[in-house]
């Protein structure tokens, strides 16, 4: 069951997978926390979300948000924030492999380590991760830094599974499948708003039970 009148932070939020899930959660009445590198005029359009704006979580200037948070508890995180650099091994540009594992590994780390003054025991924190990740589904090679991106994070959700438990914070990994977004060129087969709705979905139903789990957002268990 969802939490009545939640407050839950949210990153990536000025377009795309995040933005959806903004709307979709302020719509029901949760208050977002929208955190971005630069908003959007639909994200400020938005009832029931406060936009913080001009903060890159790859980098510790992150830091500032939590200034700017005051004394505001949360009742959830979701990491959101990422980036896609295509690459093959003809065509490696290692500065591109470095960038995706700051923003999609590092990024999520370092935000919920700065938040945890900010969450409430008992809260949750999901990170939108890719079945890309999965060591076991890669069949096909290539996508270097986007790859090992993900697999790192999908660890560092694992471990904060472990160390948050003794605070009844659940951690939960979710593939949102190929989304059409601005990332993916919109050559995706799912679109923002479904993907946004199945994200919640899962992030509604994450307890101590399902935490550290690798899911698709249609509930489906993904192989490590």
């Amino acid at each position: 069951m969802p939490i009545a009148m939640a407050t839950i932070l949210v990153t990536g939020t000025n377009r795309g997978i995040g933005l959806e899930i903004t709307k979709q959660l302020a719509a029901r009445g949760d208050t977002v926390v929208a955190v971005c590198r630069k908003s959007s005029d639909e994200l400020e359009a938005l009832e029931n979300v406060r936009v913080e704006a001009g903060f890159d979580v790859a980098t510790d200037g992150i830091e500032r948000l939590t200034v700017r948070l005051g004394e505001t508890k949360l009742d959830g995180l979701v990491n959101n924030a990422g980036v896609l650099r295509a690459d093959s091994l003809d065509e490696l540009d290692l500065d591109d492999v470095r960038t995706q594992i700051e923003v999609n590994a590092i990024g999520p780390l370092r935000l919920t380590k700065e938040l945890l003054p900010h969450l409430r025991d008992g809260a949750k924190v999901a990170i939108v991760t890719s079945r890309m990740g999965s060591i076991t589904d890669n069949t096909s090679g290539g996508m270097y830094g986007y790859r090992m991106s993900k697999a790192a994070v999908n660890m560092a959700a694992r471990s904060l599974a472990h160390d948050l438990k003794g605070r009844k914070i659940a951690v939960g990994l979710v593939h949102p499948g190929y989304v059409a977004t601005e990332m993916t060129n919109n050559s995706g087969n799912v679109q923002p708003e479904d993907a946004a709705r199945d994200i919640i979905a899962r992030y509604d139903e994450l307890d101590l039970e399902r935490s550290g789990t690798f899911r698709h957002a249609n509930g489906e268990p993904l192989p490590w």
